[in-house]
C-alpha cells in the first residue's frame, strides 16, 4: 500500500470519528463547532455592544416573608440617539454573609402578553443576577424601557438588598 493511500484512509478515519463525535455529542455540540462557510453573501454582522456602564435604581431591603413581591425597572433613554440597555434585577446578599443561593428567591419576569416568566439566576459572590445577555433591547431615543419582576423569598432565614438597574451598551 502506497503512503499516499495510508494517509488518504487515516484522514477518512479522522473524518469519521470527528462526525460520530459530533452526532453523539447532540446538535447544539455541532452547530458550534461548524465551520464557517468558506464564501458567504451575507451582510457583515454588527459588532456585540460593549457594556459602558449602569445605572442604578434605588435598592431595598430583601422582603423575607414568602410573599410575592413587584419591582419595577424603569429608564428613560433621554439621548437624540437609540441606546442598547438591560434591565437587570440585582439581589445581593449581606457583606459578612450568609451568602444567598439561587435556591433562597424565586425572581419572575412579566412578559408582553401579561404573563410571568421564570427567571435564570446567575451568581457570583454573594450576588443572585438576571442575565443581561437575554435582556439586551434597542431603546429608541425618547423612549422609556419599563420591565416589571416578582421576586418570592423562598428562605425565610435570607437576607440581602434588591438592586434593579440597567445596563448601558456604547
Amino acid at each position: 500500500m502506497s503512503s499516499k493511500n495510508s494517509r488518504l484512509r487515516v484522514a477518512l478515519v479522522a473524518l469519521v470519528v470527528a462526525v460520530a463525535g459530533l452526532a453523539a455529542a447532540g446538535p447544539a455540540a455541532a452547530a458550534a463547532q461548524q465551520a464557517p462557510a468558506a464564501v458567504s453573501t451575507a451582510l457583515p454582522e454588527q459588532a456585540p455592544a460593549v457594556l459602558t456602564g449602569f445605572v442604578d435604581l434605588p435598592t431595598s431591603p430583601l422582603p423575607a416573608d414568602s410573599r410575592k413581591h413587584r419591582f419595577t425597572v424603569t429608564y428613560r433613554n433621554d439621548s437624540s440617539v437609540d441606546q442598547v440597555v438591560a434591565p437587570q434585577l440585582l439581589v445581593e446578599s449581606p457583606d459578612a454573609g450568609p451568602f444567598l443561593e439561587p435556591s433562597d428567591v424565586r425572581v419572575e419576569r412579566r412578559t408582553a402578553t401579561g404573563c410571568w416568566e421564570a427567571v435564570q439566576l446567575g451568581s457570583q459572590t454573594g450576588t443572585l443576577y438576571t442575565d443581561l445577555s437575554t435582556a439586551q433591547r434597542t431603546l429608541h431615543a425618547g423612549d422609556t424601557l419599563t420591565e416589571h419582576y416578582r421576586l418570592t423569598v423562598l428562605d425565610p432565614a435570607a437576607e440581602g438588598t434588591v438592586h434593579p438597574r440597567v445596563a448601558l451598551y456604547g
